[in-house]
């Protein structure tokens, strides 16, 4: 390379490969640093760069004396990495819980670290896992566990083989505690709106009147004695007002959770993000002209003005970027404790405000958290990413369960939407989290009535085979406005949230939208409804008890339909457009319900038109005895509106088979499997016709996260050589004439890597044009922080032969050859891309080398690949 120094103690040789220094250790320097080791940065926060300079440390308080003392920003808090070679060597376990409950105060710095120095691998903000370095770790863990053979050897590979089973059952208790804690809080500050209870301020309207309408509980009107504005428009005003109030707590709490990515980290991957101006990614063929250039000078000169990415943890349902973490990616404090507390805070205020939103999906983020923080209690699950994922994957299906009460159905949520990686023991242990976490909230009751959650129904009259039209045709109408309200909600971001003030100011469009929902949904009698109890009434059947009679959803003769149907009406096109105007807003909200609601209530309204059909002509011979059967006919309404409400979710989440079993896990009828089936099919088939993204789909598009969809593989025709950049040699170490490179050279290569974003890639390593190993770039930085003298240090990249007679017991910290990969994954520039999605996919790499009739030709990122793919499919929705 041009900026190699010569090197006059090592003798030229013709053959590189047989090149010997006498002694590398003597050209390399040990005296100890003395200001750089005392240098700690400051704590950062959510504006620091996380590009800031890499010399800061951060303090490991190991429980073992290591030369891991100080580690820089890419490294873990989990400890040493030899600290878990031996067992008897680690925290107790009292303090780990401490250490769980304890927020790490660093989210732009926080890591995990693997078993060994040479298997060491650390993770960065929108870096990727490395699954198959992650597998190996755990591999020499468990050999490593296994190796001792006396008693208690053998006691710790069985407590070692139980603790995903502990954490399981931690996790499906504590989702259920925190679910119970939500439904009653928020039930009981919902009703606060209209009044409260005399005799204890604590109880929820129907706890403090259990039997109907009493004296104890006493409205805001009774109160201030109709004052001002008299007792309709005195509770009007006290309603909006307190709509506005919890509106605006939720938003300051979750505006705490701001985390900021400094646009310098985007690259071209991340450019498509709606929150944030667009920014000129950095060019990959800059500087090209001149490779004597220093990259600390090029950072100076292009410096990117534009505004960094911004994303708030506890905002939203959280579907979306759990998701991205299960795929691999990282998203650090988006699972940490302060989320979990403020999310759960938050989502409390938000759903008794009476916004149309709902708390089933942020259940999903919530308990994801509890099985993030959980995993610290064991250090097999917090050292080990991959291994963390399989807790991570059954506390998302937990949160389905609290959320549904579907124990079957939250195991299904997590193999077809959130999980990347179920084999069959994450399957098995899933499942158990979940049942345990459906019998703690059973245990726990929290609506006094015996059921997991609000909306169960029981249906007594079978259905028949006329009504498959209806069932189709509901199918149809629930798919088709699915895939409508994506639609909406891409225009409405891109018009409404595009204005300045809206965009500078998110609390001054969560005002917005809680006036324009205190004004609109509070003279519908059925909009003013809590959604759950929404959708309770809407899919009920009218001999349920647990329905409201003073909603007049169930007629007692044919004249009484057209008035119900003008009704649902209203409120479906009130509660449609509330929905799509409060999706997105900076509080914790869910889409499940919300979109139920809104198909409950067309479902509704199809339901009683054929009820009115079969009334008008009892007589035709196709409805057989149905209109002999009841006052109302056999016909049930609310049939009609459970299968809108799931066909309508359906269409705005492209759950399919998972969607089918909960709604028979809500009802608990084996009787309508088929008809709950058939409409889910239909309505997807529409959805997807009409809309190929899903709202996960957009919430990862619009957010700009780097995430490879593996149950969707698009159709190739090119190679890998159409996304390999061009060979750059400061993208290279050559070490042809020595296996010795300085360390500034190495700190200038790996400058330019972080000004490029690309922190979890790595730099190859070759010799003669041949790849002989590549270093991960947080290995390197890890490795150059812990020079001893970095200014005038020779880093040995290659094993040679040591002529020395006694090798020192200390590992010589210039000896840069334990972090080196030497068999890195490599592809011929002719490579199908069918085959670089396999690796990228199934394998879980972060990067690929590229070879040309052997020779070393590039190195294509799983990031690039991503923007390839997002390419490919605008070009197709284009066509």
């Amino acid at each position: 390379m041009a900026d190699t120094p010569s090197y006059d103690t090592v003798p030229p040789s013709q053959d590189s490969n047989l090149s010997v220094p006498p002694s590398p250790t003597h050209q390399r320097h040990h005296s100890r640093r003395s200001n750089r080791r005392h240098s700690i940065s400051e704590a950062p926060d959510e504006h620091t760069s996380l590009l800031r300079p890499s010399h800061s440390r951060v303090r490991i308080h190991s429980p073992i004396d290591t030369p891991r003392g100080y580690l820089s920003r890419n490294q873990s808090f989990a400890g040493t990495p030899y600290g878990s070679r031996f067992h008897n060597r680690h925290e107790s376990w009292g303090q780990r819980l401490i250490q769980a409950l304890s927020d790490r105060q660093d989210p732009m710095a926080e890591s995990k670290g693997s078993l060994l120095a040479d298997e060491r691998i650390w993770y960065d903000q929108f870096t990727s896992t490395d699954w198959v370095h992650d597998s190996i770790a755990d591999a020499y863990r468990v050999k490593q566990l296994r190796s001792r053979k006396d008693f208690w050897g053998r006691v710790r590979v069985l407590f070692d083989g139980a603790q995903g089973w502990i954490l399981s059952a931690v996790v499906g208790v504590l989702v259920a505690l925190l679910a119970y804690c939500v439904d009653v809080a928020e039930t009981t500050i919902f009703d606060y709106k209209d009044g409260y209870c005399t005799r204890a301020w604590y109880l929820r309207e129907k706890r403090c009147c259990p039997h109907g309408p009493c004296t104890d509980w006493r409205s805001w009107s009774e109160v201030l004695g109709g004052h001002p504005f008299g007792d309709a428009w005195t509770e009007f005003g006290v309603y909006i007002i307190a709509v506005l109030v919890l509106s605006i707590l939720a938003c300051l709490l979750t505006l705490t959770t701001k985390t900021v990515v400094p646009s310098a980290y985007r690259m071209s991957t991340l450019d498509e993000n709606l929150a944030a101006d667009y920014s000129q990614p950095p060019d990959d063929n800059e500087n090209d002209e001149d490779e004597n250039v220093s990259p600390r000078e090029t950072r100076r000169q292009f410096i990117d003005p534009s505004p960094p990415m911004v994303y708030y943890s506890a905002a939203g349902s959280g579907v979306a970027e759990v998701r991205v973490i299960l795929s691999g990616f990282v998203l650090h404090g988006f699972l940490g404790v302060k989320t979990l507390v403020i999310k759960s805070a938050g989502l409390i205020l938000s759903v008794a405000s009476g916004l149309s939103l709902g708390k089933e999906g942020p259940y999903v983020h919530i308990a994801t958290c509890i099985g993030n923080i959980c995993c610290r209690l064991f250090a097999k699950y917090d050292r080990n990413d991959g291994k963390r994922r399989e807790v991570l994957s059954a506390a998302a299906a937990a949160g389905v369960v609290v959320a549904f009460g579907a124990p079957l159905g939250g195991v299904l949520f997590g193999l077809e939407e959130v999980a990347y990686y179920f084999p069959a023991k994450t399957l098995f242990r899933t499942f158990f989290c979940c049942i345990v976490a459906a019998l703690s909230l059973k245990f726990l009751n929290p609506y006094g009535t015996h059921k997991i959650v609000m909306f169960e129904v029981r249906y007594k009259i079978d259905w028949e085979w006329f009504e498959l039209v209806g069932f189709i045709l509901v199918g149809i109408l629930g798919g088709a406005f699915g895939a409508l309200f994506i639609k909406a909600s891409r225009r409405w971001a891109l018009s409404f949230r595009k204005i300045p003030v809206i965009k500078k100011y998110p609390l001054f469009e969560v005002v917005l939208v809680a006036l324009v929902t205190g004004l609109i949904g509070y003279w519908n009698t059925l909009t003013k409804l809590p959604v759950a109890k929404l959708l309770l009434n809407l899919a009920a059947p009218c001999e349920d008890d647990s329905r409201d009679d003073e909603l007049g959803l169930c007629p007692t003769n044919i004249d009484e339909i057209p008035g119900i149907i003008r009704m649902l009406l209203a409120a479906f096109v009130i509660k449609g457009f509330l929905t799509t105007i409060t999706f997105g807003i900076k509080v914790p909200a869910g889409i499940y319900v919300p979109s139920m609601v809104v198909g409950g209530l067309m479902g509704r309204i199809i339901g009683h038109l054929v009820q009115w059909i079969v009334l008008r002509f009892p007589h035709w011979s196709i409805w057989g005895t149905c209109p002999l059967l009841q006052e109302s006919t056999c016909v049930q309404p609310g049939v009609y509106g459970l299968i809108a409400a799931g066909s309508t979710m359906c269409g705005v989440t492209r759950l399919s088979v998972t969607l089918a079993v909960i709604l028979f896990e809500l009802t608990g009828s084996l009787d309508y499997v088929l008809p709950f089936s058939l409409a889910i099919l239909v309505a997807k088939w529409t959805a997807d016709a009409l809309e190929p993204l899903s709202i996960y789909d957009l919430l990862t598009n619009m957010n700009a996260y780097p995430y490879l969809d593996n149950k969707h593989k698009p159709m190739f025709t090119s190679e890998l050589a159409d996304i390999v950049p061009r060979l750059r040699h400061e993208r290279v170490i050559d070490i042809t004439s020595s296996p010795l490179v300085p360390a500034t050279q190495l700190r200038s290569k790996l400058d330019l890597l972080h000004r490029a974003g690309e922190l979890d890639g790595g730099l190859p390593i070759l010799r003669d044009g041949i790849l002989v190993g590549l270093i991960p770039a947080p290995d390197l930085e890890y490795a150059l922080d812990n020079l001893e003298d970095e200014s005038s240090s020779l880093c040995l990249m290659a094993k040679v032969p040591n002529i020395d007679e006694e090798e020192s017991p200390e590992r010589d910290p210039t000896d840069f050859t334990p972090y080196i990969d030497p068999a890195p994954v490599a592809l011929d520039i002719k490579s199908p891309m069918d085959l670089v999605y396999e690796c990228f996919a199934k394998l879980g790499l972060r990067y690929i080398c590229v070879l040309k009739d052997g020779r070393y030709a590039g190195m294509t990122h799983k990031k690039r690949f991503v923007k390839y793919l997002r390419e490919l499919e605008e070009k197709e929705h284009e066509l």
